[in-house]
């Protein structure tokens, strides 16, 4: 009997260092960004494109303010309330004293500086898909946005899902790289899914979600529902939005939809950054809708 539980205890043991490095923090290598140029421009556009200050910018902030990247803003789901940290340019309160590397290793793996796990309310599973190029750039626009030494709040979460270990868990099943939507596609459209797929993280809230919170891949923008509880988050795929190339770059452009109504609720901060976009980006954002696959009708009713 001894030598059984002597066995078991050796089995749990290898079990749980197999777990362990599994589960670890994922993280950049730093030759990935050796010799990239920041560049200002580009890292304005991934900015917008990425709407960065929809979740960062303070509670109510409006016009020139939603650039003070003080955080505050909650976010409630079926695991808890998620509070936006500050990332401003302040090195104390916010992101000012990260290096390029940190910012990489948070957008694209979700591996916080000191090695811990972050939410998937951040979406680094979209993120990605971003290129380095993009994160260097990114890292040089967010220094010449206002500081603000605000402190961020602690997230509102409870019994198991806070402990941050059981993300790495998480990621295992749902963090992986690659696009959902793939073959014989045009520049325009190639263009159109980096800023569907991995910046504008679309699917974040146009994908459902399972019990766990992963993306249901197979449900590419089929529409989701509202985690406010009150209606349904509408799908992108062709045959759910019947517009034009056209229309949809300029609903992206002004918030005017086809029939002379307007953009409402969240999308509200979606046009404010798309519109920040050039023609060329929204009509490729276009382009790319027009080439979800179309699901079949027993999966979007799920």
């Amino acid at each position: 009997m001894r030598r059984l539980f002597s066995l078991a205890a050796v089995v749990a043991l290898v079990v749980g260092l197999v777990g362990m490095v599994l589960t670890r923090p994922q993280r950049v290598d730093q030759a990935q960004l050796d010799g990239i140029t920041p560049d200002l421009k580009r890292g304005e556009t991934v900015f917008y494109a990425a709407g960065c200050a929809s979740c960062h910018s303070a509670p109510d902030a409006k016009g020139e303010e939603k650039l003070v990247l003080a955080g505050g803003r909650r976010f409630e789901t079926d695991f808890g309330t998620f509070i936006a940290p500050n990332i401003s340019s302040d090195p104390g309160g916010g992101i000012g004293a990260w290096s390029v590397l940190d910012l990489a290793n948070a957008l694209i793996h979700g591996t916080g500086p000191n090695g811990q796990h972050y939410y998937p309310a951040f979406p680094y599973t979209s993120y990605i898909n971003m290129t380095t190029e993009d994160v260097a750039s990114l890292h040089a626009f967010l220094a010449t946005l206002p500081a603000s030494a605000t402190e961020s709040m602690a997230h509102e979460v409870g019994f198991p899902f806070n402990i941050r270990r059981g993300l790495g868990g998480w990621k295992l099943l749902y963090l992986e790289p690659g696009w959902v939507v793939e073959g014989d596609l045009t520049d325009q459209q190639i263009r159109g899914r980096y800023l569907v797929e991995a910046l504008g993280h679309c699917a974040e809230c146009h994908t459902p979600r399972n019990g766990l919170g992963g993306l249901k891949r197979d449900q590419w923008l089929t529409g989701a529902p509202n985690p406010s509880g009150k209606g349904r988050i509408p799908g992108l795929s062709a045959d759910q939005l019947d517009w034009s190339e056209a229309d949809i770059a300029e609903y992206l452009k002004s918030g005017f939809t086809p029939d002379y109504d307007s953009a409402g609720g969240e999308m509200v901060e979606v046009i404010e950054n798309t519109s920040r976009l050039s023609d060329d980006e929204r009509l490729a954002i276009a382009a790319y809708l027009k080439a979800v696959p179309v699901q079949r009708k027993e999966l979007r009713s799920e």
